[in-house]
């Protein structure tokens, strides 16, 4: 078969765009006829370089182009013409755009090299962001749509309702986030025991707007008798004040699984997502996942199946009521969430679709 070159774009290089974009490059590690480039923005506060080394296989280039998060014109000029040259130089035959800014920026590059086939992938639209006013989200929408009619490309969505947003913009496929099964389900396996004196619910992620952690806050000072883990850190962590919460900090991800196979419940109250690896790797440890039903959570959660899905602070507090309460639905929604992860998110599955649209 014909060897190919396939260029990753992304502007933010943490969280989980970056799980994609390395597990995507791992994947592809074992293909012979695959040579795989990245190119990213170090700009965001927790891009951590030393990890590059030991995620991303020797086999994949990576090159630092700047970019920033938000609308600014002579920086954005400056990528652009920046990311041309890359592109020109390296002329992939699949240009894979991974967020917004990359997704805007990225498409006018691209023309350094037609040839290329292009997609891109939003992991969360610009437009859905509740931390911005209504004029920056219609401004947002407005701009996926202009750009994607002026430069064309294939949006790959992440998830099912992103889907429903892309066919909406253009052309579209899907390829649902996932995670290696078996990497995950080993720590249940070696980690069965959970803390039997005290109900535990947690979460992981970074104490930002996006997640939410006002709403975890009211959430645990309703509940003094459960106990409460945020796994993270950031820079909205003074908005935890109750005292039945433990905030770790970031850990190595390794003891951040073991950490989330101690929990009864993972709860997920972010006001946006694209779809999280956090609740994956949940419902692959068998936890019933208890989320605010938003784009992402509600794509990954099936309601009264595998979790609840809430939109007040009283159906969070009731619904990890009725767990704490009901043994019985808190096992069946144990294996439902297991089953749920294997049947939607095995990454080896659901890249050799990726890897099939590249190719094709």
């Amino acid at each position: 078969m014909k060897k190919i070159k396939i260029l990753h774009i992304s502007e933010t290089f943490v969280a989980g765009v970056y799980t994609y974009i390395k597990d995507i490059n791992l994947f592809f590690k074992n293909i012979d006829n695959v040579d795989s480039y990245v190119i990213y923005s170090g700009n965001r506060k927790d891009t951590d370089r030393e990890k590059f080394k030991t995620d991303f296989p020797k086999s994949s280039t990576l090159i630092e182009v700047s970019m920033t998060r938000e609308i600014t014109p002579i920086q954005d000029f400056k990528s652009t013409v920046a990311l041309f040259k890359q592109i020109r130089k390296i002329k992939p035959d699949v240009i894979h755009l991974h967020s917004s800014k990359a997704g805007v920026i990225g498409r006018v590059a691209s023309k350094a090299y037609p040839k290329a086939k292009l997609y891109y992938t939003p992991n969360g639209y610009s437009f859905l962001r509740e931390d911005v006013s209504n004029f920056k989200k219609s401004l947002f929408r407005i701009i996926e749509k202009w750009i994607n009619k002026m430069f064309g490309g294939v949006t790959i969505a992440c998830g099912d309702t992103e889907f429903e947003y892309a066919q909406k913009i253009g052309k579209a496929l899907l390829v649902r986030n996932g995670v290696e099964i078996n990497s995950v389900y080993k720590f249940k396996q070696q980690n069965s025991d959970k803390n039997k004196n005290q109900f535990v619910v947690g979460t992981m992620g970074r104490l930002s707007p996006q997640k939410n952690p006002d709403l975890f806050n009211k959430i645990a000072l309703k509940m003094p008798e459960v106990k409460f883990i945020w796994i993270g850190d950031g820079e909205l962590s003074n908005l935890i004040t109750a005292t039945n919460i433990e905030v770790t900090g970031w850990m190595p991800r390794e003891k951040a699984l073991e950490t989330v196979n101690q929990f009864d419940v993972y709860i997920q109250t972010s006001l946006w997502e694209g779809l999280p690896f956090t609740i994956i790797e949940a419902m692959i440890l068998e936890k019933p996942i208890i989320a605010n039903n938003v784009i992402g959570n509600k794509d990954a959660v099936k309601n009264k199946y595998n979790g609840f899905l809430c939109n007040s602070l009283d159906l969070f507090v009731n619904s990890i009521d009725i767990l704490r309460e009901n043994k019985t639905l808190l096992k069946e929604m144990e294996i439902n969430s297991n089953k749920r992860a294997k049947e939607l998110f095995d990454r080896d599955k659901n890249f050799e679709k990726l890897y099939k649209i590249y190719y094709n």
